[in-house]
């Protein structure tokens, strides 16, 4: 059983009340838009980190951080991108790495829209953090905390913080 903080597009910017949020968390999980490897050692200081970089992310975070990331955790296949879309609406890549890799968990950022579905054409949860950062349209902070037990996901929480 393992413990996962999730979240995107903090833009550079890390709100102080994550740091509570994912306190009892093993792994924390970003889903691109870093904005800073400050912000990216700063999170792997404290906990291990696995991230994806997005279509903000300057050389230094694409050199550090992949595009895509496809890992097992505790028995269930995840697919990390930033860029993804939405059951129903994922972008061509995603659709292609779904395919491919027939993950059980689909992650991606961008949106700012924090959205957890269950996609049943391709029987996989899809999960968007939203954005934990205060650049974009979103008028909240929000990041995800959810347990990863004998292959699935499980009590998943939601922080909030108001901009």
């Amino acid at each position: 059983m393992k413990r996962i903080g999730l979240l995107s597009d903090t833009h550079g910017f890390l709100h102080p009340k994550l740091e509570n949020f994912f306190k009892d968390c093993d792994e924390i999980w970003h889903a691109g838009d870093i904005g800073s490897l400050i912000v990216s050692d700063t999170i792997g200081v404290q906990k291990y980190l696995r991230a994806v970089h997005g279509n903000i992310d300057d050389h230094r975070v694409r050199i550090e951080f992949p595009a895509v990331q496809f890992f097992e955790c505790e028995g269930l296949k995840v697919l990390m991108m930033h860029i993804g879309g939405y059951p129903g609406n994922y972008s061509p890549e995603a659709k292609e790495a779904i395919q491919k890799y027939k993950p059980g968990l689909f992650i991606a950022g961008h949106s700012h829209i924090l959205k957890v579905i269950y996609d049943k054409k391709n029987d996989l949860l899809h999960m968007n953090p939203g954005a934990a950062g205060t650049a974009g349209i979103h008028h909240l902070i929000t990041a995800l905390r959810f347990t990863i037990d004998d292959g699935k996901p499980t009590a998943l929480e939601i922080l909030e913080i108001p901009r």
